[in-house]
């Protein structure tokens, strides 16, 4: 055999029937066809852009031939092997490439930007990292229901130095979660080399320092690949516990055809051409003889065909046609009508009927899973949660560590394999470490390929007690912007508890805001048992006559005591949802009065103030008697001190604005 014939990958068939490397070859085959039409379509100009995985598909094949049929897996870009090996129909798949409607996503997103629950794949988003915690919660949702089932993730080297990676490990660690993480270490992100993104030598030995069992294998060893994740998977349906593999492998290309390979030095080109994955166990099967040139010659034939006939599909789908309403109406998937209430009415605080809710949310719904930093025992900072554990077990109601976004990136995963799951953010400022699975996953991924996200988002928010700039933000406006979450504020205990109901009957996320000073200061009468308040209708607080106060959280509060200190017949709207809004009931109380005020205690500038008036003013225009006036907090942080927020609040430009309104 010459240098060119020979074969620089060992291998080892010991345990090995001929039936299955035969299907392991034809399944190294497929995606290296596909791939290789692709690239000629590119070259040809058919299409616009192609990942390639060629050189490294040893690893995706290896992973979901290892795996069972039901388990999920979370690829990345260069994982076509997966979507063949799971036997995609390839007419879809290239319509998702090439924004048909055909595809996976309604044509909304390319690539493998999507997910296929018949098939047990969930692609990644262009962030990278998200998907190890998604892989994550599906993990737990495995062990929650004793199934005996692994999740698997694939990141590249590159992503391992993002916060998700070592947050995914971490809780995966922490809690034991049935989940295999496979780092594809190809040498480059995009076009940064190994020694530009990590210092250590071993990507796997990180796993060392989560307590978690970890290993390094030839990525382009087809065999190793696919006999170490069976091992692995095996061992983790016995004893559930995460698992970090590093596969060493290399890219052939670059990281999208356009950005080419010109950093790569000619010569490691070279050394990793002789270790193609496809070539090498090709020439190997034929040394052993069990695979010969006729079967090769039909295997490849056949599939050339397949992909010629799905490839004539992608082109003759007609490109889409916008439909505005289609588009608006899957942002969401369809929640159930409001339950009205049957029994008596007795008075709650606040926090009170907040716990009363999730207790009887918990109590509706067994696969409701409630996560946060020291809900378990402690009962949170706040003690709403106080004797749940005892009464729903540790399972159901869990102390987190400090990974927000993992934690987020858990419930979806919970989500996507049946569960409802609950999130406290001990405070709304620590959003901020969880934004990108908030606004890139969970708001998304309905609209994107119709899976919804089964989570609620409590938000204990807003100042009145001196904590300072990090515990007192009101930033509900940030998730207004985003197109897929509900945002819901409640201002009485009697909406607290009916809209946190309805919040768990509904199955799309939702962000639901607490304010801190209500909680144990303001009282109400408070249904008895099960109800639920429609998201997305505004209570009418009281009519008058000569304005409009638009307001929502402590801002309710504000506007009744500046209302009758100042003597004004104050029509006052509690909007209770910011997303969505009632639109009907704004309208309602513009006509009553003709002249509105918005009030808000998030800052000024940016505000959903500035939103609500634009629409008034759009569309009300007729019916107004003066400007669309605002009164918000300072366009500051929140200060410290007590006398600086107090000035930081609205309450004293409310009342001048109310002046000016009045005397327009």
């Amino acid at each position: 055999m010459s240098l060119t014939e020979s074969i620089h990958i060992p291998y080892n068939k010991k345990g090995f029937k001929k039936e299955t490397l035969l299907h392991l070859y034809e399944q190294l085959l497929r995606p290296r066809l596909i791939e290789e039409k692709m690239l000629n379509l590119l070259r040809q100009g058919r299409i616009s852009k192609w990942f390639s995985g060629i050189g490294q598909e040893a690893i995706a094949v290896g992973a979901a031939t290892a795996l069972l049929p039901d388990e999920f897996i979370f690829t990345m870009h260069r994982n076509l092997g997966v979507f063949t090996a799971r036997d995609m129909p390839l007419d879809r798949l290239f319509c998702q490439w090439q924004g048909k409607k055909l595809g996976y996503t309604k044509a909304r997103d390319r690539s493998f930007h999507f997910g296929t629950m018949e098939h047990h794949i969930v692609g990644m988003i262009s962030h990278l990292g998200p998907q190890l915690s998604l892989a994550a919660g599906v993990a737990m949702a495995h062990k929650l229901k004793k199934e005996g089932r692994v999740s698997l993730a694939f990141t590249g080297e590159g992503a391992t130095s993002q916060g998700e990676f070592h947050e995914a490990l971490n809780v995966a660690a922490v809690w034991k979660l049935p989940v295999i993480f496979v780092i594809e270490n190809n040498g480059y992100g995009l076009s940064t080399t190994a020694n530009e993104q990590y210092a250590c030598e071993s990507l796997a030995e990180r796993g060392r320092g989560y307590g978690m069992r970890y290993a390094t294998i030839d990525g382009n060893n087809i065999l190793e690949v696919y006999n170490t994740i069976r091992k692995i998977a095996a061992e983790m349906r016995e004893k559930p516990e995460p698992f970090l593999l590093e596969c060493k492998t290399f890219r052939m290309r670059g990281h999208e055809e356009a950005s080419g390979t010109k950093y790569v030095p000619q010569e490691l080109m070279d050394a990793w051409a002789q270790k193609d994955p496809l070539l090498n166990f090709e020439k190997w099967l034929t040394a052993e003889g069990i695979l010969n040139e006729e079967t090769q010659k039909a295997m490849r034939e056949g599939y050339k065909k397949a992909i010629q006939k799905a490839v004539d599909v992608m082109f003759n789908e007609p490109e889409p046609v916008p439909d505005t309403t289609e588009e608006l109406a899957d942002v969401y998937a369809p929640a159930p009508a409001a339950i009205a209430p049957t029994g008596s009415s007795r008075e709650m605080r606040f926090i009170d009927a907040i716990s009363e809710g999730m207790r009887l949310a918990m109590q509706r719904h067994p696969n409701l899973i409630l996560m946060g930093q020291d809900i378990a025992d402690y009962g949170g900072v706040f003690k709403i949660t106080q004797g749940f554990m005892e009464e729903f077990g540790k399972d159901r109601v869990r102390n987190t560590p400090l990974c927000e976004s993992a934690i987020v990136g858990i419930s979806l995963g919970l989500s996507l394999h049946g569960y409802k799951s609950m999130m406290e953010m001990q405070f709304a400022d620590f959003a901020t470490c969880g934004f990108n699975q908030i606004t890139n996953n969970l708001a998304k991924l309905h609209w994107r390929w119709g899976q919804n996200a089964d989570v609620v988002i409590r938000m204990p928010t807003g100042g009145g007690t001196g904590a300072g700039p990090f515990h007192s933000q009101s930033n509900e406006a940030w998730f207004t912007h985003v197109p897929g979450l509900k945002v819901v504020y409640p201002s009485t205990p009697e909406d607290a508890k009916g809209l946190l109901l309805a919040s768990f009957d509904d199955p799309n996320p939702v962000m639901f805001f607490e304010h801190k000073g209500l909680y144990r200061s303001e009282n109400g009468p408070v249904p008895e048992g099960f109800y639920t308040v429609e998201i997305g209708k505004a209570r009418q607080v009281r009519q008058g006559s000569e304005l409009s106060i638009i307001t929502y959280g402590l801002g309710v509060r504000w506007a009744i005591k500046v209302a009758e200190e100042m003597n004004i017949d104050a029509d006052i709207l509690d909007l209770r949802s910011l997303v969505p809004l009632d639109y009907d009931a704004i309208t309602a109380s513009v006509q009553r009065t003709n002249r509105v005020l918005i009030l808000h205690e998030d800052t000024l500038f940016g505000g959903i103030g500035g939103e609500i008036s634009a629409w008034i003013t759009e569309n009300l225009f007729e019916h107004l008697d003066a400007p669309v006036l605002r009164a918000a907090s300072l366009d500051t942080p929140v200060p410290f001190a007590i006398p600086l927020e107090q000035n930081f609040f609205p309450v004293e430009r409310m009342k001048a604005q109310l002046k000016k309104l009045l005397a327009y």
